[in-house]
């Protein structure tokens, strides 16, 4: 097989290009603020039963995980960022895991892009 149908062959997956879309999501949500970041979660919720049993499921969930961690220690930062005195704490927390949270997004789409499954935990 060349080369290029082998490529043409890597995108013809509905399910692994939806996977790619909400990793763009993901990516643009950093941007944009969370909103991309939301319609990707929408998505995968929406099609997680489209994958099921698949090696996209895996990164499904990857995606919802990162999601939801990523979400929570920011409502932890943003809760100690009004007490005025942790600030400082609340802006450690928010740099460690925005790292963390391009961490995901990049090893998850590295990995998508290889064909290969991802361990959720």
């Amino acid at each position: 097989m060349s080369q290029e149908n082998q490529t043409v062959n890597n995108f013809q997956d509905p399910n692994k290009n939806i996977a790619l879309i909400v990793y763009g999501l993901q990516i643009l949500g950093i941007l944009t603020g969370g909103i991309a970041w939301i319609i990707g979660i929408v998505i995968n919720y929406v099609k997680k039963d489209d994958v099921a049993g698949t090696w996209i499921e895996s990164h499904f969930e990857w995606q919802i995980r990162t999601f939801w961690i990523g979400l929570f220690w920011l409502v932890i930062s943003l809760i100690l960022f009004v007490t005025v005195v942790l600030i400082p704490v609340a802006w450690i927390i928010w740099l460690v895991a925005g790292i963390w949270v391009i961490y995901r997004i990049v090893k998850g789409l590295l990995d998508l892009l290889d064909n290969k499954a991802l361990l959720s935990k």
